[in-house]
């Protein structure tokens, strides 16, 4: 192309590009760059002339050449597919006509910041710095499948897609899945309409969406499954309508959803399902409207208050070492009540295990004897009854003072009862002193003997007494050990 073909706008951008010096054609900094399609021919270069600077363009004697643009309006197509550009391109608040095409091209730095786009094809793409799409406007898709980026993708207060349009009707505003990200991605304030789809990229860094809105509603606001982080994933004050899909994902760190919301009803507003994830924070939400699903993952921490947890829960194989906020033991366990397969023995096990972690043993006593309970609703009618005894007499072992104070009224109303009518000698003369404590207890004790039953026989309601009194000692002597025994067991 030669220098008489350009136009005076394109040759300033011409004689500018072998410096590396910047051409800011702006009529103010706060210039809205999506108002671009009504700029003059003063403010237009050509999109080939772009692409002959950066496929054969050269730097003057002892400058770094290299393309550095505020507010033009670019005509045509930027299609640099498969190229090798050794210098950095900096288009920062321009519009264009037609979406770049940098499919499979080496970059050494990108940056788009606060431009207005139509869409950005960009898959495979290899970028030795840095990807900027900071403060853009893009209503059609951005591709950045497999690509590779050396140093951070920033995405700060961009506004993808188009709203209204349905999840099906077209492909994903925002994907780079399976890309491969050296430090952060940065995605604070970021607008998509439609769904954000990262499955199987790997973060050397950070994943940043605090303050991000996702907006897929009755979809998939963020597919992230299998995706691997270096560090966290924060998300604070997120909004996501549509499901939030981390399946799979390694998150060494934090997942760090506080005040976020999350809104998905009739539908799973989170799936978090076989993760590995350090802790997971869900401090401050509004209630998810949507199920939740954390099968099989495993958690150093759990933050999650009771009045977050949703209608519908599915934690089947759900494994994590401790709980957040530290409550009692009655506050966590209706969680579990809403289990999407009804009765899981094992999810009151860990909620048990988590309370013993923090050496709150009442805490852990009190879920076992909730799930033995939960248990016995499961169980046939006429197979209950030796369930309610053990529960009213010792709490199956976990409320051993309440035998005790069975013990006690029974052997407060032997000895009453004795001592108003004692029993007739067997043998006169040969029975020892009547005591009616320890004719009370030699009833109740199915074992120890103080030879006061032998020696005497009651009559009348008296004797029906005493086989009140020996029937009830044996149940809760039998009732206690069963408890006890299944305590120890635990433990």
């Amino acid at each position: 192309m030669e220098i008489n073909d350009l136009t005076p706008a394109e040759r300033r951008v011409w004689e500018a590009f072998p410096r590396g010096e910047g051409v800011d054609l702006r009529e103010n900094r706060d210039e809205d760059a999506s108002e671009g399609h009504a700029w003059g021919p003063e403010r237009t270069i050509r999109a080939e002339v772009l692409s002959a600077l950066l496929l054969s363009g050269t730097a003057a004697e002892g400058q770094v050449a290299g393309l550095n643009l505020r507010g033009f309006k670019i005509t045509g197509k930027l299609d640099l597919k498969y190229a090798v550009i050794e210098h950095a391109i900096r288009l920062r608040g321009c519009w264009f006509e037609r979406k770049p095409v940098i499919y499979g091209a080496q970059l050494r730095a990108l940056v788009l910041s606060g431009s207005a786009l139509p869409g950005l094809t960009a898959a495979t793409v290899s970028v030795d710095i840095v990807l900027r799409l900071s403060c853009c406007r893009i209503t059609g898709p951005v591709r950045l499948q497999g690509a590779r980026i050396a140093g951070g993708l920033f995405l700060s207060k961009a506004v993808i897609g188009t709203p209204g349009v349905p999840e099906d009707a077209d492909e994903p505003p925002l994907q780079f899945n399976h890309a491969q990200i050296g430090t952060d991605v940065v995605a604070t304030n970021l607008t998509v309409h439609g769904q954000t789809r990262i499955n199987g990229a790997t973060v050397g860094g950070q994943l940043n969406l605090d303050d991000a809105r996702l907006l897929a509603p009755g979809g998939t606001a963020l597919h992230a499954e299998t995706l691997t982080v270096g560090t966290d994933l924060r998300a604070m004050r997120l909004e996501a309508h549509g499901r939030v899909n981390l399946g799979g994902s390694r998150i060494p760190g934090q997942l760090n959803l506080a005040y976020a919301r999350l809104v998905n009803p009739g539908g799973v507003a989170l799936r978090a399902s076989s993760c590995a994830i350090g802790e997971v924070w869900l401090r401050n939400c509004d209630p998810v409207q949507g199920a939740v699903n954390l099968r099989r993952s495993s958690f150093d921490l759990l933050h999650m208050p009771p009045e977050t947890w949703p209608e519908q829960i599915r934690i089947d194989g759900l494994n994590y070492r401790t709980l957040a906020p530290h409550l009692r033991a009655e506050q966590r366990l209706p969680a579990l009540e809403r289990e999407e397969s009804g009765y899981l023995p094992y999810a009151y096990e860990q909620l048990a295990a988590a309370y013993r972690t923090v050496g709150d043993e009442a805490g852990a006593r009190t879920v076992q004897l909730a799930k033995l309970r939960r248990h016995r609703r499961t169980r046939p009618r006429h197979a209950r009854f030796w369930g309610v005894l053990q529960d009213a007499t010792v709490g199956y072992g976990f409320r051993p003072l309440r035998a005790a104070g069975w013990l006690l009224a029974l052997l407060l109303t032997g000895t009453i009862a004795y001592s108003l009518q004692p029993p007739a000698e067997l043998k006169a003369g040969e029975a020892p002193d009547f005591n009616p404590v320890f004719y009370t207890l030699d009833l109740m004790m199915p074992i120890i003997g103080f030879g006061q039953e032998s020696a005497f026989a009651p009559s009348g309601w008296y004797q029906w007494l005493s086989y009140l009194l020996i029937v009830t000692g044996w149940i809760l002597a039998t009732t206690t050990l069963a408890g006890v025994s299944r305590s120890l067991q635990r433990q």
